[in-house]
């Protein structure tokens, strides 16, 4: 298929409920557990307990309505900041922090981030921790410099973004830029965690198959340090999953911290 004929995910959106179930839910069918759920919670639960990224406030700019990058950071803010392009995503993700029915069960999510730090007790306890730090779901413009335009939020200690820079970047240029936009959003020494797929080409969504910027480790590294990023880790897992619903070659966890 022609890629200029992909659907572009903050343009045209997409069917928020059916990209949870294609890539993150607990079906046994589901391919991507270990490259889409385990992966990133390990790698956030690693990284968090070491110490060095905590603070006031954090902002997540993912993809979707996921949550399961969220349950270690929620051990070291005091507040969660999510940004949405989209009203069904963030109806999507309203229905799981108020528990309404019907909602996304993200229990398998859970009880996995209670195995990896060795405490699987008290699963609805650490699912209400995460829902109590999450104060706002807003609306944001990818495409305005202040994607929050006409309200000014507080500069973040950390920013986390989950694959979606893959989405929303054109090409090498536009990935930059985003980069910049999420720069000017951290406080001096603030950090910056990533999470994408590797020469990726397109993923499919229910009908849609949507468009993806294709880079490499090598770009993403120079991008990050070009924008005065210092990287502090930067782990690549091969693909495991056996999938024709996405074509990525490897994911890619990246910290880093802004120079002050």
């Amino acid at each position: 298929m022609d890629p200029s004929t992909h659907k572009r995910y903050h343009v045209h959106g997409f069917d928020s409920r059916q990209h949870l179930e294609h890539y993150l839910s607990d079906k046994s069918e589901m391919a991507f557990a270990e490259d889409i759920l385990i992966f990133p919670i390990e790698q956030l639960a690693r990284t968090f307990t070491q110490g060095h990224i905590k603070g006031d406030v954090l902002i997540d700019i993912s993809v979707g309505s996921l949550v399961h990058h969220l349950y270690a950071a929620c051990e070291f803010f005091n507040h969660i900041i999510v940004l949405k392009a989209s009203d069904g995503c963030i109806m999507e993700l309203k229905r799981w922090l108020d528990s309404r029915t019907g909602a996304f069960d993200w229990g398998h999510a859970t009880k996995l981030y209670g195995e990896i730090q060795g405490n699987s007790d008290q699963l609805q306890e650490k699912e209400g921790k995460l829902r109590s730090a999450i104060p706002h779901v807003m609306k944001c413009d990818l495409d305005k410099e202040n994607m929050t335009d006409p309200i000014d939020l507080p500069p973040a200690d950390c920013i986390i973004s989950i694959w979606l820079l893959d989405n929303i970047s054109k090409d090498q240029n536009d990935y930059i830029n985003c980069l910049r936009k999420f720069s000017r959003m951290l406080k001096p020494g603030g950090h910056l965690i990533l999470l994408g797929g590797l020469d990726m080409t397109y993923y499919i969504v229910g009908k849609d198959r949507l468009h993806v910027f294709t880079y490499d480790e090598d770009f993403a590294r120079k991008a990050l340090v070009g924008e005065g990023f210092v990287i502090d880790i930067c782990e690549v897992k091969k693909r495991t999953a056996v999938s024709d619903l996405i074509d990525y070659k490897a994911m890619i966890f990246i910290a880093a911290h802004k120079e002050k």
